[in-house]
């Protein structure tokens, strides 16, 4: 089941049915006592009268001198009866029970005692009964009075299917009402994927929805998202761009080279290897720009990266001493591979350039920052030259080989991880390139 408004509307559905038929019954069972109690209030008065009337006759016979006035009493199986029961078992009973008997059951002295009782031919009765000793005697009579419930059941099921009705009535308006107010209620949602289809054919920038405070959020995010997509596509293209422009001299002269009489394969070669650098540099620099677009990143152990970093360049350059201080507990907020990829850069070209010692510190910086220091004891780079190497997309190094990935790239791929690339002076007497990233 995909469909949300179908979830929360048989889920709504469900709790209200239950609720209604809890209250229908309610309702129901509460009426039908009441009826009830009025039919039992109507016996208690036929019985009332009924001890009125009652006498001792000839020989102790139990008797009715005052019959109550009731014409069906008169009429044979009318479903109602009277009947006084004495001693020995002796009774009297209304004309209308003929020769049939009422259920009789010892009785305390006092009361009245209401129950249902079989009648006549198959019949349900709803007995009332009590014990009265006559006026002039002592002997105790049993006087009982029984009316058919048929009656009273017919309008206690009636009462249930009018209540039934109206129950069933209500719940089908309070269902409309409920899906309704659910489909009021997901409009803005249905509004949100209507603006994002024509954001994704071209015909908005943006969902520029007013929407309730619930989704608001949503909506907000929604909209940087399109915003961070738009700019990668804009970098991607302006990368392009550069790429295009970068190649066009060094292709011109290198066809020149090659067209030339005596062909400068000197010079053909030096371009070809500036085309490369060219190249891995732009490719990086797109890189660093999708790594930039991602919408979340892990937490990688400082400490550990750079350990593997320093183990590795260790191997590449035996003569120089690579050591690693600090950082035990600390993480930065980066993808693994791009953490390895700023720490070997800067390290290799640490390396490159120091006599004969590298430092490299790991520490934490301002709240939610780590900070990655690498030292060397080389000649180092004068302000210009520092300004230099983080703004251009050459490397400063040219005689030295490399991977084509300079300080600018480092420096780029630093920022658009929220962090960013400094160098300076090192007290070692070379360079101090200091990268701040975010930290956990």
């Amino acid at each position: 089941m995909r469909s949300l408004t179908l979830r929360l509307a048989l889920l709504s559905s469900l709790w209200l049915t239950l609720g209604l038929g809890a209250a229908a019954w309610f309702v129901t069972r509460t009426m039908a006592g009441s009826v009830e109690a009025t039919f039992d209030a109507r016996l208690v008065g036929l019985l009332d009268a009924a001890v009125a009337g009652t006498a001792v006759g000839e020989g102790g016979a139990p008797a009715m001198a005052r019959p109550p006035e009731l014409a069906a009493l008169e009429q044979p199986f009318s479903g109602a009866y009277w009947q006084i029961t004495g001693a020995g078992g002796r009774t009297a009973t209304s004309r209308s029970l003929w020769d049939e008997r009422l259920a009789t059951a010892p009785l305390p002295p006092e009361g009245v005692r209401v129950r249902d009782v079989p009648g006549p031919r198959d019949t349900a009765l709803r007995l009332a009964e009590r014990v009265v000793v006559p006026a002039g005697s002592d002997m105790p009579l049993t006087v009982s009075v029984a009316l058919d419930r048929a009656p009273l059941d017919a309008e206690t099921r009636r009462l249930a299917r009018i209540v039934a009705s109206l129950f069933v009535v209500l719940g089908l308006g309070l269902a409309a009402a409920l899906i309704a107010q659910l489909l009021a209620g997901l409009a803005p949602l249905r509004r949100a994927r209507r603006a994002l289809a024509r954001v994704r054919e071209g015909k908005a920038e943006r969902l520029g929805l007013d929407a309730p405070s619930e989704i608001a959020p949503l909506v907000s995010e929604i909209d940087a998202l399109i915003a961070a997509n738009r700019a990668t596509v804009e970098r991607a293209r302006a990368h392009l761009g550069n790429l295009a422009h970068a190649l066009k001299t060094p292709i011109a002269v290198l066809r020149n080279a090659l067209d030339a009489a005596s062909p400068d394969v000197a010079t053909a070669r030096a371009e070809a290897a500036r085309l490369e650098r060219l190249v891995q540099h732009h490719l990086a620099r797109a890189r660093a720009a999708a790594a930039g677009a991602e919408t979340a990143r892990a937490a990688v152990p400082l400490r550990e990266a750079a350990d593997e970093v320093a183990s590795a360049l260790r191997r590449l350059f035996p003569d120089r001493s690579v050591s690693v201080s600090g950082g035990e507990g600390v993480r930065a907020r980066i993808d693994r591979q791009d953490l390895a990829e700023l720490l070997g850069n800067l390290v290799e070209n640490a390396c490159k350039w120091a006599r004969g010692r590298v430092s490299v510190t790991l520490a934490r910086g301002a709240p939610g920052e780590v900070v990655v220091t690498v030292e060397d004891d080389g000649p180092g780079l004068t302000p210009v030259e520092a300004e230099a190497a983080i703004a251009r997309g050459v490397r400063l190094d040219e005689a030295e080989p490399g991977t084509g990935l300079g300080l600018a790239i480092v420096a780029d791929l630093a920022a658009l991880h929220g962090g960013a690339l400094s160098l300076g002076r090192s007290p070692l007497g070379g360079l101090a390139a200091r990268l701040s990233l975010r930290g956990v």
